[in-house]
């Protein structure tokens, strides 16, 4: 037996051991009849009901939620499931015009159940840590105490010398090639129906790209540029990166080996039809601050990092609570409302260090309503 042997022989017995240790760790994920279980559907079935009672679809669900979650059992079972279709609105978020495409919650239930008990688990085994969005234990919050780490990190080393690399996606759902992945979902899954399952609901949104508004989008989501995340932690070796869905950072002291992580960056994503918003993905200095999130951070002379809020989310408060004010008085909202939205947005600012915003949005809110409605 030569090198060459030998060398091939160690790799078949360490690949026989990853996929005996996978068989073992993601037996009952990887199972379809360990998935779709009635237990498994029923408790589906609850969370999908959290938040969205009071519509009528729910509340039609929720009067034979029993035999409904019978029925799509039988139904998963017999290999017959299909999708009911879309509902499909637009939405403007934050000045972007967003085509939602909604399921009706008798497909939910089955989607969440796949993506809890399934889809989840098998694709998110082999995420970075830094990947932040929408797992269990992670979020917004997540990522923000992720640069801040990352700063202080950077700070201790370099000081406030070094730039960053923020990058954006462009139409990031729009442009997710089905067939890529597809040989991911085919890769991470042995049981074929479950699989399957994956590739038809994937299939439902068209040739190309993902909706908005389901949950199985947002699992193939998170696992699409999965790649690239892992080129740029293990190949270029950028300590300092971290990525929330289409939104990401790398911190180096050095500007041209940002500018070539940016070509690499964009070879990648042109693989697998991602495109970047050139606009947004820009090459700054950390002693100016970065933006990430909606949030402006800085990172003093001293390591401090300083979390502010941007100024245009704070300019659309304060034209909010005057148009408030004129709906009050047309009778189309109510005071409880207006309170509520207001507490909401003061929450989200309680994570940055913006005392004198708040301090200066409650006088004008005073300003506005104490006089009709006192304390």
């Amino acid at each position: 037996m030569n090198s060459t042997e030998r060398h091939e022989a160690r790799y078949q017995r360490r690949k026989q051991k990853r996929l005996q240790k996978k068989q073992e760790q993601f037996a009952a994920a990887d199972n379809y009849d360990a998935v779709f279980t009635f237990d498994n559907l029923y408790r589906s079935y609850k969370k999908c009901c959290l938040g969205v009672g009071w519509k009528a679809s729910t509340q039609r669900y929720k009067v034979n939620a029993i035999v409904n979650v019978y029925n799509a059992l039988r139904t998963l079972q017999a290999g017959k499931f299909k999708s009911n279709g879309f509902y499909e609105f637009p939405r403007v978020e934050r000045g972007k015009l967003r085509q939602i495409k909604s399921v009706h919650i008798s497909e939910r239930v089955v989607q969440r159940c796949l993506c809890d008990y399934a889809l989840v688990p098998m694709l998110s085994r082999s995420f970075i840590y830094d990947n932040g969005a929408c797992m269990a234990g992670k979020g917004i919050h997540f990522a923000v105490n992720r640069l801040v780490c990352h700063l202080q990190r950077h700070f201790r080393k370099h000081g406030t010398n070094g730039y960053a690399l923020v990058f954006d996606f462009s139409k990031f759902y729009d442009r997710i090639l089905h067939e890529p992945l597809k040989q991911i979902i085919d890769k991470e899954f042995t049981d074929t129906r479950i699989a399957g399952l994956v590739k038809q609901l994937v299939d439902d949104f068209g040739d190309i790209g993902l909706g908005l508004g389901s949950q199985i989008s947002q699992a193939c989501a998170l696992r699409y540029p999965n790649r690239l995340d892992h080129y740029i932690k293990e190949v270029l070796h950028i300590k300092g990166y971290a990525r929330y869905m289409d939104d990401g950072y790398l911190m180096h002291e050095s500007k041209e080996y940002l500018q070539k992580c940016l070509s690499d960056i964009r070879r990648i994503c042109d693989k697998f039809g991602i495109k970047l918003n050139e606009k947004k993905t820009q090459i700054v200095k950390i002693s100016r601050g970065i933006t990430f999130l909606q949030r402006r951070f800085i990172l003093t002379d001293t390591g401090k990092v300083i979390i502010k809020p941007r100024p245009r989310g704070i300019v659309k408060m304060r034209r909010k609570l005057r148009t408030f004010k004129r709906w009050l008085d047309e009778g189309r909202m109510t005071f409880a409302d207006i309170t509520t939205s207001f507490v909401s947005f003061k929450g989200h600012l309680k994570h940055c260090n913006a005392y004198g915003i708040i301090t200066r949005l409650n006088a004008l809110f005073y300003k506005i309503f104490y006089g009709r409605y006192g304390q």
